[in-house]
């Protein structure tokens, strides 16, 4: 999960899924999943689906690419 620039809440949380091989999971059954473990604060208020996270050379997911990459979502809604 990452946090972005949300215009109400300053910052929400995007979940970044990148699917196991031969599974779909829609984004009902994610947040229907993440309710039952985590406090609603906690949850995140937006879903994206991977192939794959961007990493550095050690192995580590680069979250900074991912908000450049999502960083809109909120702020993008909100034009419609």
């Amino acid at each position: 999960m990452i946090g972005v620039p949300h215009p109400d809440l300053g910052e929400g949380l995007v979940a970044v899924i990148v699917p196991a091989e031969g599974r779909e999971p829609t984004e009902e059954e994610i947040f229907r999943a993440v309710s039952q473990d985590l406090a609603r604060f906690k949850q995140p208020r937006a879903l994206r689906f991977a192939q794959a996270l961007p990493r550095n050379v050690m192995g580590k997911v680069q979250k900074a690419d991912l908000r450049r990459e999502h960083g809109e979502i909120f702020t993008a809604a909100g034009k419609d």
